[in-house]
């Protein structure tokens, strides 16, 4: 029961937080500035690392503006000189951004509705939430304009992705291109993070961050973070003190079944005094009896321990346990150390005298 367990609490420190990356970003960078629409130096990203001790970082640069977008159909695929409006044009959040598509699905958990990528020498690609494609008619890989003020480009429609939030009605296109529509070259707004960890380990990294920068401030998500710590910190206390009574209940096991061996032994011992048995030699051999059992029963109980703890994990929260291998040698450590703290009676064979064993005395 205590390798089930401490393998259960185990797996649950490392569940929790990487379940919890399904609900995205915990951290996010912003400007040291209280006016809106305050940016800071795309370089701010550069102070972040890439690895940490509990895993590595995902970011996305995001630089978000108000502008319109509109479907269009070019006069030409291979020369598009003129473009014919297939719509109205919409108001909407477009996203500068700029990333790897692995880290941005890993701070925007999301699903990919449509995806398709071809080479294009003219434009770029962009993506669309699933809301707004569904109200701009689009079905494919397509052209839309984008504009901001009086500045425009096109873009080509490359993904649809369902976010289930309100980033479903907003465009993500290039950083660059928006840096180029609003003449804001190397700035951002802000920056989207995704810390894996303990909320120890997010809460280390956001101070180590903090230090690093100069024109801006680490902020957490705090339902997330808050989240992780309090579920997490439930999840452990319960498990270690379930752990506490099991670990009480066999040390006193164990003491009972001590206590029989000294009174079924008192022959033994009375005899190995009477030859010249030391009463140090005769409780050592007795202690490494317990010992061996203790170490006998770890061996084969943090085994079954930890192939129950994964049906455990399963019947308690929805999802089979993994074996962590550290959980073996520390639940054999702790079987055998109860084992021999629980021979205490044992120190009764100290007052066994061999005369009065012979002659049949209580």
């Amino acid at each position: 029961m205590t390798a089930a367990l401490l393998n259960l609490e185990v797996d649950g420190k490392r569940r929790v937080s990487s379940e919890f990356r399904s609900f995205g970003a915990n951290l996010t960078i912003v400007p040291r500035t209280a006016e809106p629409g305050g940016t800071m130096p795309e370089a701010v990203s550069d102070s972040i690392p890439s690895d940490t001790p509990s895993g590595r970082i995902s970011h996305v640069n995001l630089l978000p503006v108000i502008g319109e977008i509109t479907p269009v159909k070019f006069d030409s695929d291979t020369q598009p000189l003129a473009a014919t409006d297939l719509g109205k044009a919409l108001p909407v959040v477009l996203n500068g951004e700029m990333s790897k598509r692995q880290e941005f699905d890993e701070v925007f958990p999301s699903r990919t509705v449509f995806a398709e990528k071809r080479a294009h020498l003219e434009f770029s690609d962009c993506s669309l939430g699933q809301r707004l494609a569904q109200k701009l008619a689009l079905t494919g890989y397509q052209p839309v304009r984008i504009k901001i003020g009086r500045a425009f480009d096109y873009c080509l429609v490359s993904r649809v992705i369902d976010f289930g939030t309100e980033m479903d009605d907003q465009v993500f296109v290039d950083l660059g291109l928006v840096q180029r529509l609003t003449n804001k070259f190397g700035r951002i707004a802000l920056v989207q993070l995704r810390v894996p960890g303990t909320p120890d380990q997010i809460g280390a990294a956001m101070n180590t961050l903090q230090r690093k920068l100069d024109h801006a401030e680490i902020r957490p998500i705090r339902q997330f973070t808050e989240g992780e710590a309090l579920l997490y910190g439930k999840i452990s206390g319960v498990l270690t003190a379930t752990v506490a009574v099991v670990l009480l209940l066999t040390a006193l096991c164990v003491m009972a079944a001590m206590t029989n061996i000294a009174a079924e032994r008192k022959n033994d011992v009375g005899l190995m005094k009477a030859i010249g048995g030391s009463v140090k030699r005769v409780l050592r051999i007795f202690l490494a009896e317990a010992a061996l059992l203790g170490l006998a029963a770890g061996l084969l109980g943090a085994a079954a321990g930890i192939l129950l703890s994964i049906g455990l994990g399963k019947a308690v929260f929805g999802v089979a346990a993994k074996p962590r291998l550290v959980v073996y040698p520390v639940s054999v450590a702790l079987t055998v150390i109860v084992a021999i703290l629980a021979a205490y009676p044992l120190r009764r064979l100290a007052n066994i005298r061999p005369a009065s064993v012979f002659r049949g005395e209580e």
